[in-house]
């Protein structure tokens, strides 16, 4: 199960399927601790039971990560059972529906932004004291396609997948002085059990079907979780604040 090399604490949301399971079993078989955070709970037991059946330590805490009482409980888990927080990988997030602009309704931009855009956020404040104390951290956000283009989802998602970006840079900036690292990773299409629930002849998805003729090759959960692992790693301990398109080539196009 590990190579003997780490031993971290790790925070992984939205673990509980597609890239945070990838990544949630990566860190474990790389001897990480790893707290699996997910809104499921049946999910969330299950990547647990496979950690532990294979010989790893990890926890599932379930909730809604928008909430800060379920934030302030997945940091205190990390703390309390694993000694701190070394690593948060801010993965959960949800699609919007391919809305336009003008067609967004209140609720849905509200709960994307609060979900891919505040949740993240509200992590890395509670985890930033612990790796402050230690001196030391790696943050690795999952932005998309989309905060790299306008045309690869509708207006909330895009938004906030933007924000992520933001978000990344800024924290880099801010702690680099700290020996701590933010990087975020954009992935293009992967199989993963998020769906979109869009209208085909609705002006959105009417606008941008051309833009996914050069998507590229769909990616396994394992490929985005293989470059999770790798900007949480010493090996890229002088990158920080890079945004890593991990999507065949799509960006290039």
């Amino acid at each position: 199960m590990t190579d003997g090399v780490n031993g971290r604490s790790v925070i992984v949301t939205g673990a509980g399927s597609g890239i945070g399971r990838a990544a949630a079993l990566a860190f474990a078989g790389r001897g990480d601790r790893v707290v699996v955070a997910d809104l499921n709970a049946e999910g969330a037991g299950t990547v647990v039971k496979e950690i532990e059946e294979a010989g790893g330590a990890a926890v599932a805490v379930t909730g809604d990560l928008s909430e800060q009482t379920v934030v302030d409980q997945v940091t205190s888990t990390a703390v309390e059972r694993f000694g701190g927080v070394d690593v948060l990988v801010n993965n959960a997030g949800i699609m919007d529906s391919m809305s336009a602009p003008a067609d967004v309704s209140d609720a849905e931009w509200e709960r994307v932004i609060r979900v891919n855009l505040t949740a993240p956020f509200l992590l890395a404040r509670a985890v930033l004291p612990h790796m402050l104390a230690a001196g030391r951290g790696a943050i690795v956000n999952t932005a998309s396609e989309a905060a790299l283009r306008g045309s690869a989802a509708g207006a909330a998602y895009t938004a906030s997948k933007h924000g992520v970006v933001g978000l990344t840079k800024s924290l880099a900036v801010m702690y680099r002085k700290n020996g701590i690292r933010a990087n975020a990773i954009c992935p293009g299409g992967t199989a993963t059990a998020i769906t979109v629930d869009a209208d085909p002849t609705a002006h959105g998805p009417a606008a941008l079907g051309p833009h996914f003729v050069n998507l590229g090759r769909v990616s396994r959960p394992e490929e985005q979780a293989a470059a999770i692992l790798f900007l949480a790693s010493e090996a890229a301990s002088n990158i920080n604040g890079a945004i890593l398109p991990v999507d065949d080539g799509w960006s290039a196009v």
